[in-house]
């Protein structure tokens, strides 16, 4: 924890402003105590991982298992999601991938009958090694975009082997995405640029992608080890 905490402090250092418009620059309010605190905090992760589930399923899948702290993709699994659903929130969380490695972190995703995987329904902010998987030589498949829709910058994203620090606040249809420190993605859900982009995408022609409201946090198993730690959730008041 100790290491943990000087790695916060070192990021917290070299951190840019947020631009004016945006109201989420949160990193600072973290509780690094991994309970909940005054702040709203609260954790998403613990030794037993009751706050995950299957994607359709009752049952954590044996492929994930806490390990040295974090949620480790170590076998075949498939998809895992929260037992609980959240509306508006703000979703902090620090991931690893081995080398090569592609996993994904979604949001208000719902298990419809017709549906057979969260990325048809929830957005995904990517996670990958961009060095390392042929997705990283696009920036709207990079690290840290909304995977398939918004590019990111060059160089936010540390190499595979290493923690990335990620945050995704979502407050209506207003969306957020950081990366160690910076916000790399920001867009409204169901605004005439975000249909356009969803128009031209694979997601065309799914009627529930980025339609529901409230739903659950999701972790994909893509195939490669990953690892997620520090997990925590707050709600986030409204956008004004």
């Amino acid at each position: 924890m100790r290491n943990y905490l000087l790695l916060l402090a070192a990021a917290g250092c070299s951190r840019p402003a947020p631009p004016p418009e945006s109201s989420m620059a949160v990193s600072d309010q973290i509780d690094t105590r991994g309970e909940p605190s005054d702040t709203g905090w609260r954790p998403l992760l613990d030794e037993s991982a009751a706050a995950w589930r299957g994607y359709r399923s009752d049952r954590l899948p044996a492929g994930w298992q806490v390990v040295d702290g974090a949620l480790t993709r170590v076998a075949k699994a498939g998809d895992i999601v929260t037992r609980e659903q959240f509306q508006d929130f703000e979703l902090t969380l620090e991931w690893k991938v081995a080398p090569g490695g592609n996993s994904g972190v979604f949001y208000r995703v719902i298990e419809a009958p017709e549906l057979k995987w969260p990325w048809q329904s929830g957005p995904e902010a990517q996670v990958l090694d961009d060095a390392g998987h042929r997705d990283g030589a696009r920036p709207e498949t990079s690290a840290g975009a909304c995977y398939g829709l918004y590019p990111v910058p060059r160089g936010v994203a540390r190499p595979a082997g290493e923690w990335n620090e990620m945050q995704i606040v979502v407050q209506g249809s207003h969306v957020e995405h950081w990366l160690n420190g910076r916000r790399v993605v920001a867009y409204e859900l169901g605004s005439a640029e975000w249909e356009e982009r969803v128009g031209r995408s694979k997601f065309a022609d799914l009627p529930s992608y980025g339609r529901a409201t409230r739903g659950h946090i999701a972790l994909q198993d893509h195939g490669d080890w990953v690892a997620y730690r520090n997990i925590r959730i707050r709600d986030a008041a409204p956008r004004p």
